[in-house]
């Protein structure tokens, strides 16, 4: 599913020109999955609930091979947006599904490792996604973005059904939280569009803008009062009285909305600035795939041994060191110059997930594992949101500013005259001398503002250090779950 959601980010450009719309619209496909999914994921804990875990996970699976099908045979823009939702609200379940499988179906001993094999997934899986993404869009029909996943689902539903059928978990004849759907609907949906749409125009100078944040916070305050006064709320939010499942998950989602923009900052940078394509800027980030790979057995099996803090504080500190070293990039950076940091974040990419997992779902008994998963991945696809529009929108700003100084320093004096002339002598007119100069000084800002945001990313994961220590230590993975 996550590797899904990066696939389509990176093929707009070919949807969009494949379909004759504008780029603006296109993003629309992006927008209906992230609406449908950030509503469908905090309904986990009353869908397993009602319905049973391994039925939930193996149908949401089915469907979303389904839905995957539909997009692949889209014949237009409404068609692709419509189908994009159902496979964004049915892949819901899937991610924290999965999670409360792992640790219900592993026995005491294997359970770190299992979830140390999950977390690789999901964390190489947004690396990955551009690799594929840009290689099918530059070799292929983009349809097979969403093909893809066909001959997988059908794989994973048949083989997880007839293997868990015989595991399946009570059930309870949960009564429907009309109230609280709805305004989970409205909220969530009116956020997701905020901050899909809010660069595009201009944020808070668009009325429209301004209109789905209104209706997002109000939406929100009102569901918060909702599920906390009602008898059988849709979304436990009684979790969060547990200090470990309430910091660990603030430490977990700001932790991944860092990570998350600069996985965004660095291709979009060598993309637009460097002269890469899509499928080698993805091959840049490779190496944080490869080592996490090869470093989360080991790590997976020292959870059960080490505080789970000291784990966090390793990733937090590899994540801190490894964007350190990307602020002092330069425009002559070579590939080797661009890969050894992301060998550093694939140290803590191998911890990250693990630590946070096992610290926030401390000692959070086996029934209410499916709805504390379902939160916690919910508020991690929230933070991923926010710190997509942020980054893009940061970036820009900054490069705007830098631009502005450097234009101010160099003005239309004697710097400026000499690089004419030597340009000039190389046999630039005047024109192309400007332009020239021009697009020095937009690679220059650029880089200025994507170092700044880098160093602002180390400064950011240092004092997520500190919030992990103020929770309790956890116990081993054993001991999250009582109902074996």
């Amino acid at each position: 599913m996550v590797l899904d959601t990066t696939i389509a980010n990176v093929s707009l450009p070919t949807i969009a020109g494949n379909l004759g719309v504008s780029a603006d619209n296109s993003t629309w496909v992006v927008t209906a999955f992230a609406v449908a999914n950030g509503i469908a994921v905090p309904l986990t804990g009353w869908l397993m609930g009602r319905f049973g875990v391994v039925r939930t996970f193996c149908v949401s699976v089915m469907l979303f091979t389904l839905a995957s099908f539909l997009c692949g045979i889209a014949w237009s823009l409404p068609s692709l947006i419509a189908f994009r939702i159902l496979q964004g609200g049915f892949s819901g379940p899937m991610m924290p599904g999965s999670q409360a499988l792992l640790i219900s179906v592993f026995p005491p001993e294997k359970r770190s490792t299992a979830l140390g094999i999950w977390s690789m997934t999901t964390l190489v899986a947004p690396i990955m996604g551009p690799i594929l993404g840009g290689y099918i869009s530059d070799n292929y029909h983009w349809s097979w973005i969403f093909l893809i996943n066909v001959p997988f689902g059908v794989f994973v539903a048949f083989f997880c059904w007839r293997g868990l059928k015989d595991r399946e978990t009570p059930t309870r004849k949960l009564p429907i939280d009309t109230g609280g759907l709805i305004l989970l609907v409205l909220w969530v949906g009116a956020l997701q569009i905020m901050l899909d749409l809010g660069k595009n125009d201009d944020w808070f100078q668009s009325t429209r803008i301004v209109v789905m944040a209104a209706v997002a916070l109000t939406g929100f305050v009102a569901w918060i009062i909702w599920e906390v006064t009602a008898a059988n709320p849709a979304v436990d939010l009684s979790l969060f009285r547990s200090r470990n499942f309430a910091l660990g998950n603030l430490a977990f989602c700001l932790g991944y909305a860092v990570f998350f923009a600069n996985i965004l900052i660095l291709p979009l940078w060598l993309q637009t600035q460097m002269g890469y394509t899509a499928t080698w800027a993805g091959l840049v980030a490779a190496p944080s795939g490869v080592v996490a790979v090869l470093l989360t057995p080991l790590m997976a099996r020292l959870a059960g041994r080490i505080d789970a803090r000291l784990l966090a504080t390793v990733a937090f500190a590899s994540f801190g060191y490894s964007y350190y070293l990307r602020s002092g990039f330069t425009t002559t950076a070579s590939t080797w110059d661009l890969m050894v940091p992301m060998m550093v974040q694939g140290i803590a990419m191998s911890t990250f997930f693990l630590a946070m997992l096992t610290i926030s779902l401390d000692r959070i008994p086996g029934e209410r594992l499916p709805s504390a998963t379902g939160m916690s991945n919910f508020a991690r696809i929230v933070a991923g949101s926010f710190a997509a529009s942020i980054i893009t929108t940061a970036w820009d700003r900054r490069e705007a500013l830098h631009q502005s100084r450097m234009s101010e320093a160099v003005g239309s004096g004697m710097p400026l005259q000499m690089a004419r002339d030597t340009l000039g002598r190389m046999g630039m007119s005047d024109v192309q001398a400007a332009g020239a100069i021009t697009r020095q000084m937009v690679g220059q800002a650029y880089l200025l503002a994507s170092t700044d945001l880098f160093r602002l990313s180390a400064w950011l994961c240092v004092a997520l250090i500190a919030i992990v220590w103020l929770t309790r230590r956890a116990s081993p993975m054993q001991g999250h779950v009582a109902a074996d």
